[in-house]
């Protein structure tokens, strides 16, 4: 495995995400309403796209899954997750083992924790508070960015209404304000492949593959009542030719990102159609990386 772990190539990244009528990351200090900077411009955070990843991971015997085993040959048993509902965080400790700095290297990426849970190979492991091992893949070689609309949202409530009272004294129920949604607006989340957390995670390419198999599914597997349309336009990875990284991510990042159409780009758009969105990336950058992949371009 630690032949395979050093082996990540870098890669920049860029989902562009497009909301209709969608809440696709709602803010519990504001009542569910959809994330919003004071500016007006939208949000999804890190941690709910993560989410959506996970839980696609963690069914098992879903269709996305499947699919991932169907085409990628994965063992089971090394991809569990461990942000999972209901961990039992002991038996986690147990996992973890000894000391990290007793481990060898080979002995690291063998070990039961490093081999059985994905998303702590790949993000990192947030279940240092808790007093585990504090030794264990701190950093993943995985990030992704904050995700932000292109333009200001325009946020739509309305009162939720049920047929059936659920009050002894009330014939009818209400949610007042409780659809809380965006009328559109397209977000832009960059995401970042770091080689040089490899060996310290146990990261292999097949967990990266994992990763570019499941993106363009994140929304069309998990959609929800409040999130009935919300569409991976694009999914950009971009491989560059050296893991030090053969062009900056911001170039990259900027060339791919879609550019508000209109007399006045502050204004919150209608429709896919008020944008212009780049194909590919321009032939002077193309040069500089080894590729440039759509990962919807095979229609997900």
């Amino acid at each position: 495995m630690s032949a395979t772990a050093t082996k990540i190539t870098r890669a920049t990244g860029l989902l562009v995400i497009e909301a209709v009528s969608s809440n696709p990351n709602g803010d519990p200090d504001r009542d569910s309403d959809p994330r919003q900077r004071p500016n007006g411009i939208g949000e999804i955070s890190p941690v709910s796209f993560k989410r959506k990843l996970r839980d696609m991971v963690e069914d098992q015997d879903g269709p996305v899954f499947e699919s991932l085993k169907s085409s990628l040959g994965i063992d089971d048993e090394r991809f569990h997750i461990l942000e999972s509902r209901g961990r039992d965080r002991a038996a986690i400790s147990k996992e973890m083992g000894k000391d990290i700095g007793k481990f060898d290297q080979a002995e690291f990426l063998e070990s039961p924790f490093v081999k059985k849970y994905w998303d702590a190979r790949l993000f990192g492991n947030t279940f240092l508070e808790a007093g585990g091992n504090k030794g264990y893949i701190k950093t993943g070689v995985a990030q992704i960015g904050m995700g932000l609309s292109l333009a200001p949202i325009q946020i739509v409530r309305h009162t939720n209404t049920n047929k059936a009272g659920v009050e002894g004294d009330k014939d009818q129920g209400m949610a007042p304000l409780a659809y809380r949604v965006v009328e559109h607006a397209v977000y832009c989340m960059p995401f970042f492949i770091n080689p040089s957390h490899a060996r310290k995670s146990g990261c292999t390419q097949e967990d990266i593959e994992v990763l570019k198999h499941l993106i363009p599914y994140a929304y069309a597997h998990t959609r929800s009542a409040i999130r009935p349309d919300v569409r991976m336009r694009h999914a950009w990875f971009i491989e560059h030719k050296n893991a030090l990284g053969s062009c900056p991510d911001h170039l990259l990042i900027e060339a791919l990102t879609p550019k508000r159409l209109g007399d006045d780009p502050n204004a919150p758009s209608s429709n896919w159609g008020d944008y212009e969105c780049p194909n590919s990336l321009p032939s002077e950058l193309l040069d500089r990386v080894d590729s440039c992949t759509d990962l919807c371009s095979d229609g997900q």
